[in-house]
């Protein structure tokens, strides 16, 4: 992303901060995944979307009016030994040359620095619980100050949770940012097609994951999250992962997967059958699910709340789940018990962004936000029948859910995902194509 999307982003947030006030934000730490072995390093998402700074053992301080500039940036200093072992730094020098920085310093010297920057302070902007090591140090350098305090020394007196003003910004995405998740957008949905084109009897889920990450991986991209990819039974768990029994003939497979680009995340669901025929019993339900996605996407304009496309999604759901047997009573009665939860037990959606499941408020005010331009999120209606539920043998084990990435625009929606069709017919015909 160009540095002056980040710079805007430190623009607003100082104004929102103002004069009096410190901004103190982490950079994501380096975690184990084994003995001599990292998990591959991800930038913090407020840190990134604030600097666009892709190194660990960093720290940003936005401190509105300072002379010397209002945008400090800690970072690992240059070291050759480690450059050959571990890769290039950025170095203090090349901060300010090449990520926007008023003033670097290597972050071995933060200790003596930040209390000098923090005392002209009355309020320190900072998210605590997040990492307990990190707050410490904020203690530190306040505790520094105070033990300064009969020398003139001055303290900070009032803490406020940063992400409570930087996460409200991160929920409105501007252009570019859109442009980043459209693209995101874009290669995953040429890696679900991939799968279906892959996709025969006799594979394992492992296989049609292989080909999801190589077609991310191709084009730059990694997974915004572990890939779901559940044959048969194994689509009825929501957040099933193991990928890793095969794929029968006559069953369904759900494939939740979608990639990150930029620090931008889709995050798309389709289901397909594995021999690429959509049986009368599995077209029932895939029907249902498909038509309650397109009642909650005609829901996502400006001036809707939150929370009007999943009570759409749910009335053509529960409807059409009386219709086929699988619940009875009248609709309004099941609508008030919320009687569908046997078989769809989420939510028809959440904010997609630099996160998968997005910061931002769902309500205001105890009041279900107001859907306004820029907000992106996803419609995710599903139904899932274990076996041994209610309804009729011939739909056991089939798990649907139908899910599209959705921007708000000034007169409705745009949905990013549309490239990957959703129809019975459109899928068996992608399916038949690698024949």
């Amino acid at each position: 992303m160009n540095q002056k999307v980040h710079a805007r982003h430190r623009k607003q947030l100082i104004r929102m901060i103002g004069e009096g006030g410190i901004a103190i934000l982490p950079a994501a730490p380096v975690r184990a995944r084994n003995r001599d072995v990292d998990y591959p390093f991800r930038q913090d998402s407020d840190f990134y979307y604030l600097s666009g700074f892709v190194e660990p053992e960093a720290v940003i301080v936005l401190v509105p009016g300072r002379e010397g500039g209002e945008y400090i940036l800690f970072c690992r200093d240059k070291d050759e030994a480690q450059e050959i072992w571990h890769g290039r730094r950025c170095g203090p020098e090349a901060a300010i040359e090449n990520y926007g920085a008023d003033d670097a310093f290597p972050i071995d010297d933060i200790d003596d620095i930040l209390p000098g920057l923090m005392e002209s302070c009355e309020r320190v902007y900072h998210t605590m619980g997040l990492d307990p090591q990190f707050d410490k140090h904020v203690m530190d350098w306040v505790n520094s100050l105070r033990k300064q305090s009969r020398s003139g020394a001055h303290v900070p007196y009032e803490f406020v949770s940063l992400d409570y003003l930087l996460h409200d910004m991160r929920l409105f995405k501007s252009r570019e940012e859109i442009r980043l998740m459209k693209k995101a957008a874009k290669i995953s949905v040429e890696a679900h097609k991939r799968a279906m084109r892959a996709c025969a009897p006799g594979k394992y889920e492992y296989q049609l994951d292989a080909e999801i990450l190589h077609e991310f991986q191709r084009n730059g991209a990694t997974w915004a999250y572990p890939s779901i990819v559940g044959g048969g039974a194994n689509s009825c768990i929501l957040h099933y992962t193991d990928n890793n029994m095969v794929l029968n003939d006559g069953d369904l497979v759900l494939i939740d997967a979608g990639c990150e680009f930029a620090g931008y995340d889709a995050d798309i669901t389709r289901v397909f059958p594995v021999n690429g025929k959509f049986t009368e019993a599995q077209k029932e339900i895939f029907d249902l699910v498909v038509q309650a996605n397109l009642d909650g996407i005609k829901k996502v304009k400006p001036g809707n709340h939150w929370n009007d496309p999943h009570e759409a999604a749910v009335k053509t759901l529960t409807k059409g789940m009386i219709e086929l047997g699988l619940i009875k009573g009248t609709l309004s009665k099941l609508l008030k018990e919320e009687a569908f939860k046997k078989y769809y037990m989420h939510r028809t959606g959440h904010w997609l962004g630099m996160d998968v499941h997005d910061v931002g408020d769902y309500k205001v005010d105890d009041q279900w936000r107001l859907l306004e331009p820029g907000m992106v999120l996803t419609i995710e209606p599903g139904l899932y029948i274990p076996h041994g539920s209610r309804g009729a043998r011939r739909w056991w084990d089939i798990g649907i859910r139908i899910e599209d990435d959705v921007v708000v625009t000034k007169d409705g929606c745009e949905v990013m995902t549309d490239g990957l069709p959703k129809t019975t017919e459109e899928i068996e015909a992608i399916m038949a194509s690698s024949q």
